[in-house]
């Protein structure tokens, strides 16, 4: 302990002793006067040593406070100069009032005070108001700025070496990717053993030197089949390159029938290689279920597309629908009963496939019902009939009604949709545990998780024709009513435009098999007749069509006008129509006060990508989204993503 505060200590309680001597003094002058007087003069010696040593205990407290606080004062101005951080002070018209000489070294300024904040650091300006820490660049290097918006402080970090070795961290994670021929037999068929070869010698050739080329390592484990390995920047050069290689190898045997096309699925950022493995074989089955001809890229949450630009090629054997179609009948004997149900707003492909599906279930002897939540206007007609007919009425059932019958042991059938999101009772799919998906539109990210059975063709027209096909299959005796059959014939004339549009020769057969067994065509074109107020309508909203990128069509219509999101597709189909238009675009708000967009395109313009990054998906040449907002915020929005695709690889292909 100091020897100043040892005094002070024992100086303390003297002022007490010297009162109490004094007191004592008195009393003994009254008997002994000499004897007080000797004490008194003691007395005053001790209380005059006593003052002294108080005296000196302040002065050296005093002059131990002052050192003490100046060298704290020195030790924090020090620290705020020389430490390696800097420290920035501003007022309320953000002017720099103080800084440390960080701060000035950092911008190579001998001072900065009096200049606005923002000025000399606009990465400021765009920071959200709760984001305490951003990230800036000041000559090349980056720092990271803490923010104390209430005290109007700023802290500068340089973290440059920091960011480097996450760079050169995130570059070197491995990224591993499959190569499919994904029609190879379909592109091979007629050809003899030599040209078979040839062909497979061409494209190998073209593939291994690709990878020389990006330096990737190529391992052959099939006939039609390619591991790759390589790392996260050699797969930022593979995707800046858009994949040239699915081009190139198309582009190659574009002289045979049906030219060769390629999947490819890669992934990186998993946590291990098993799960690295599992995504890249993910993306690859995304790829394929796309339509092929086109790469996934899965990095961590992200997933990207590339390529798709070409239709899903028809495949000739129907041997998948022949084990498809019995693997449905095990499942459906093995369930209690069947749900079945297709997107909202169904259309007439969802009702007819839905229809399919229940006439299966009845040929089972088992109990399905179709899960409606509504009918809109481009059903109305057929649920006119639907409900005529006592048979078939009595299994359409609300979503709640299902929910009430539904157990583990239920089956659900989707059909026209894959997504969770798309049906109108998706808790449906929480209950039941076995799932079945039968859709023909080209695979999106959201997928129904843990489906049994998956049965999804993107070459297809409709997903009646695969519910067509699926049907002599499943038994030898099937008959179908006239209602059914032109049910199932009616959406197929609709998704394909009267077989315009993404028809193939197995669209016909399907179409023949409906009209052996009674469809009705008459009766489908009194089903699709429109009436003059709907006509009209059409007709208002198609004035307000502009050609923008010299042969895409784009309508939007009047603030406050609503439009059914049948009537905006069917403007779509319509303008596709017109002299020099490759692709439409339809934009306006439904009764639901959502803003509905449709597209259309005959095939040189992949539409599904457009909608997919507005949130939506559907087919190269069919696509339609549903957003919230205004719509000039959704015709702004798509005029970017145009512009975008447009800068990166040409909207037409």
């Amino acid at each position: 302990m100091p020897k100043f505060l040892m005094k002070r200590r024992h100086g303390l309680p003297m002022y007490g002793v010297f009162a109490f001597v004094l007191m004592l003094n008195g009393l003994l002058a009254l008997f002994v006067w000499q004897l007080a007087i000797v004490t008194l003069l003691v007395s005053g010696a001790l209380a005059f040593y006593t003052f002294r040593a108080e005296s000196a205990f302040r002065s050296d407290l005093n002059d131990y406070v002052t050192t003490l606080s100046h060298r704290v004062k020195k030790a924090g101005t020090d620290v705020l100069h020389e430490m390696p951080l800097g420290v920035l002070l501003y007022n309320e018209e953000r002017i720099i009032e103080w800084h440390n000489p960080y701060v000035a070294r950092m911008l190579g300024k001998d001072t900065l005070i009096g200049e606005p904040l923002l000025e000399l650091f606009p990465s400021l300006k765009g920071r959200k108001d709760k984001e305490p820490r951003i990230e800036i660049t000041v000559d090349k290097l980056i720092y990271e700025v803490l923010i104390k918006a209430e005290e109007r402080l700023l802290y500068f970090t340089h973290i440059t070496p920091m960011k480097t070795l996450q760079l050169k961290l995130e570059e070197e994670q491995l990224a591993m990717g499959i190569v499919m021929m994904d029609n190879l037999d379909e592109a091979s068929q007629g050809l003899d053993d030599q040209q078979r070869s040839l062909m497979l010698a061409k494209v190998t050739g073209e593939i291994n030197d690709w990878a020389q080329k990006h330096q990737i390592y190529l391992r052959r484990t099939a006939s039609d089949r390619y591991l790759l390995l390589t790392d996260y920047k050699g797969l930022k050069q593979l995707e800046q390159s858009r994949f040239e290689l699915l081009d190139e190898v198309r582009d190659l045997t574009i002289e045979n029938k049906l030219p060769v096309t390629l999947s490819i699925g890669i992934a990186s950022g998993a946590s291990t290689y098993p799960e690295l493995g599992l995504w890249a074989q993910t993306s690859l089955d995304m790829a394929l279920g796309r339509g092929g001809d086109q790469a996934a890229v899965k990095v961590g949450e992200r997933l990207s597309f590339y390529g798709g630009r070409t239709n899903a090629m028809e495949k000739r054997t129907r041997v998948r629908a022949r084990v498809i179609s019995h693997a449905l009948r095990d499942l459906i004997k093995d369930s209690d009963n069947v749900m079945i149900m297709g997107h909202k707003l169904p259309d007439m492909d969802a009702i007819g496939a839905a229809i399919g599906v229940l006439k299966m279930t009845h040929v089972s002897n088992k109990e399905g019902y179709i899960v409606l939540e509504g009918v809109n206007p481009g059903i109305q007609k057929l649920m006119e009939l639907v409900h005529e007919d006592e048979k078939l009425n009595r299994w359409f059932i609300t979503p709640e009604q299902a929910l009430q019958v539904s157990s583990s042991r239920t089956l659900t059938v989707v059909v026209d949709t894959h997504r969770a999101s798309m049906t109108p009772e998706p808790r449906l799919l929480q209950i039941t545990q076995r799932k079945v998906v039968i859709d023909h539109h080209r695979r999106s990210e959201e997928f129904i998780q843990d489906a049994t059975l998956v049965y999804m063709e993107p070459y297809a027209s409709s997903t009646c024709e695969l519910v067509t096909e699926l049907l002599p299959y499943f038994h030898d005796r099937l008959t179908m009513g006239v209602l059914e059959a032109t049910t199932l014939l009616a959406g197929i004339v609709v998704d394909t435009k009267s077989f315009s549009l993404r028809t193939g020769a197995r669209t016909f057969e399907a179409a023949s098999y409906l009209r052996r067994n009674g469809a009705d065509s008459s009766l489908i074109q009194r089903l699709l007749k429109e009436d003059l107020d709907h006509y009209i309508k059409k007709s208002e909203i198609i004035k307000n069509a502009v050609v923008i990128f010299d042969h895409i069509a784009l309508s939007v219509t009047e603030p406050g006008r609503k439009y059914s999101q049948l009537i905006i597709a069917q403007v779509a189909d319509t303008l596709l129509t017109m002299t020099g238009i490759m692709a439409s675009f339809v934009i306006s708000e439904r009764p639901d006060g959502l803003i509905g967009i449709s597209a259309r395109s005959l095939g040189q313009m992949n539409v599904q990508i457009i909608m997919e990054r507005m949130g939506g998906g559907g087919h190269l040449t069919n696509a339609a989204t549903q957003i919230e907002g205004t719509v000039a915020e959704a015709t702004q929005r798509l005029k970017q993503i145009l512009n975008e695709i447009h800068a990166e690889e040409g909207l037409f292909e």
